[in-house]
């Protein structure tokens, strides 16, 4: 089952074409799907992406925030309830697993339901029946799970955090997509994209130096933060975005801050091995000079101090797109760039 032709992802990353194989795949089965990634990402994206191509597409996509939701009401969310049930039930209400029935349930924040709630889940997934809140009787229920996580649930596991048994329900099919910063060579890409989707068919262009600054700048916020900031440039930019057009901390940052950042992950990862480290590093060096470069390698390895040959072993061995100015598009299905801009995970 395919999407509109029309709907594609932009990416150029050689990591996240991997993963959009993989979804296609993913999408033509019936198995839990656990996403992973930091926030901003676009995992709903994702998810709102595997059931429109799934065979549940003309069922519902039922989708909610847990870390959004209060905990005394979640449980109810999920459930319902029935009629008195507690002071404030005065009519019974159907959960969302009842209102999915048949489709696509997507939980956003997975990490953060509370132990109790992860108990009485775990139970739904098994039984494949739900019990409302003050209920007696049970309303078979038959969903395709979608579950999204910021975090590593396995290491919330070690800690006491989460159930295990309810990870191992949960991770039939993992996915876990890379920040932004891990592949720059799409920034240009995702810039002009917004860029158009905010001008209103003004033509609105980026010097060289705002461009590579854009590149450069680790965008901990990932795609949701982007698209912030090309909409406010969008908004108050004439003719020409230039370095002065960009917020302070995409262009005042020391070099050596700005690597940090970029490498936040290898950084704060005490497991990764010295060697794994150093690959980061010089991964993420390589990707911002090919970046100032313009995708230009013998400019990139000049300023590298490599020879091209040398520099060429390194794209290939880290997996890097020759040409980071080149937009690939996938030659199957991909997630809609129309939502790119509005990721909720």
């Amino acid at each position: 089952m395919a999407p509109p032709a029309s709907l594609s992802i932009i990416t150029q990353n050689a990591a996240m074409r991997r993963i959009l194989v993989h979804v296609d795949t993913m999408a033509a089965s019936d198995g839990s799907v656990l996403l992973i990634g930091e926030t901003g990402v676009g995992k709903e994206l994702f998810a709102d992406y595997i059931h429109r191509t799934s065979p549940r597409s003309h069922k519902p996509f039922i989708k909610i925030a847990l870390s959004a939701m209060p905990h005394d009401l979640l449980e109810s969310e999920l459930f319902g309830h029935e009629r008195g049930a507690f002071t404030n039930a005065t009519s019974e209400k159907q959960g969302l697993f009842e209102l999915a029935h048949g489709g696509t349930l997507f939980l956003d924040d997975i990490d953060d339901v509370p132990a109790s709630i992860q108990t009485k889940l775990l139970r739904v997934l098994e039984s494949r029946e739900v019990k409302r809140v003050g209920g007696t009787v049970t309303f078979p229920v038959d969903v395709r799970l979608i579950t999204a996580s910021k975090v590593d649930l396995r290491e919330w596991v070690k800690r006491g955090l989460f159930r295990a048994d309810l990870l191992y329900r949960i991770n039939v099919l993992p996915i876990e997509i890379p920040p932004l910063r891990d592949r720059r060579e799409d920034v240009p890409l995702l810039v002009q994209h917004f860029l158009k989707r905010y001008t209103a068919g003004r033509t609105l262009t980026v010097t060289p130096d705002a461009m590579q600054a854009l590149t450069a700048y680790a965008w901990p916020g990932n795609i949701r933060e982007m698209r912030n900031v090309i909409q406010r440039m969008a908004l108050f930019a004439d003719g020409e975005v230039g370095l002065q057009d960009l917020p302070p901390e995409l262009h005042e940052a020391p070099a050596l801050a700005t690597l940090v950042r970029a490498c936040a992950k290898c950084m704060a990862d005490s497991e990764m091995a010295l060697h794994e480290v150093l690959a980061c590093l010089e991964s993420t060096l390589i990707r911002q000079a090919l970046a100032e470069a313009h995708g230009n390698q013998t400019q990139a390895a000049r300023a590298l101090g490599l020879s091209l040959s040398t520099l060429r072993d390194k794209l290939k061995k880290h997996e890097i797109a020759a040409d980071p100015s080149a937009a690939v598009q996938p030659a199957h299905p991909a997630p809609p760039a129309a939502h790119l801009d509005a990721p909720s995970a």
